[in-house]
């Protein structure tokens, strides 16, 4: 009895094993069929340039973060020539000990779009502090595009503008701009680089850059020329027209976490951080020439 038993279960067990198998192979089948025959034999394969990213809007050329300019010697003191973001030429003369050219100059310039206020700088680290190895959100023309804020690189969207081998960004904090105001940015914010290598900036329409002197709740927002950065000394020279009575700390050397002192050489301001000699001897040693 037990063994019939057994018989019966053992063969109800295969029956359903197949019936199983039955239908799991209907349900890959049909969907399969119907989808060939579904299909129109003249539809071509999509093109694999279809989906292949646009070059320009997945590839940025990291431009160069700062600029070195060959330095004359006179005496124990080294010059520089330079040209801030609104066209201003100057002489710097230093000490040739503080090797300001060797620390590199970048520009930076504040502006209003639409009555709101932006910064515009260089990165320190170079674009891929901003692109973070990855790709842009959208392109508003030949050499803007729009980045996803970076970890640790603050809040808001980026704007990266490319003029030469300038790489120009722009941090929309807070509240921002609106797809129309960007794209007004692009069309109307220029930049032209010097025979020396100098950005020299430029705006109209919806773009009004900030003057020397000019002060926001951000510090200076005029055109200024940072020299260094990062984990190194830093000098920023600011044209400030009445500086001594204008002149404020830049945030840039007030935000680096150890002391920032300024002094006023004519109507251009002279900013230092790092540590204590370095800022004696930049104080007390640089002198800057406005060619008018």
């Amino acid at each position: 009895m037990s063994d019939q038993f057994d018989v019966i279960e053992a063969g109800g067990r295969g029956r359903r094993r197949w019936i199983g198998l039955a239908v799991v192979l209907a349900l890959l089948v049909i969907p399969a069929v119907s989808l060939l025959l579904s299909r129109d034999p003249r539809q071509e394969p999509p093109s694999p340039s279809a989906t292949t990213p646009i070059r320009s809007l997945t590839t940025i050329e990291n431009g160069p973060n700062a600029l070195r300019i060959p330095a004359r010697t006179k005496g124990h003191d080294e010059i520089i020539d330079v040209v801030f973001p609104d066209g201003l030429k100057a002489e710097v003369r230093y000490p040739a000990d503080l090797d300001l050219n060797e620390l590199g100059v970048r520009p930076f310039q504040g502006a209003w779009i639409d009555g709101r206020f932006r910064q515009f700088s260089v990165p320190y680290n170079g674009v891929a502090e901003v692109t973070g190895g990855g790709r842009p959100i959208r392109s508003y023309g030949p050499g803007v595009t729009l980045w996803p804020r970076q970890p640790g690189g603050g809040s808001g969207q980026v704007l990266l503008f490319a003029f030469g081998r300038w790489r120009l960004a722009m941090q929309d904090r807070g509240e921002g701009l609106t797809f129309e105001q960007r794209a007004a940015l692009a069309r109307d914010l220029h930049g032209k680089v010097t025979r020396d290598g100098y950005l020299v900036l430029s705006g109209e329409g919806s773009v009004r850059l900030a003057r020397p002197g000019a002060v926001t709740q951000e510090g200076p927002a005029g055109p200024q020329l940072w020299f260094g950065g990062g984990v190194r000394e830093m000098v920023v020279l600011a044209p400030t027209p009445d500086c001594v009575r204008r002149a404020r700390l830049p945030k840039v050397i007030e935000g680096r976490g150890r002391p920032g002192e300024w002094t006023c050489r004519g109507d251009v301001e002279v900013a230092v951080a790092g540590p204590e000699e370095f800022r004696r001897r930049a104080l007390a040693g640089i002198r800057v020439t406005v060619r008018r």
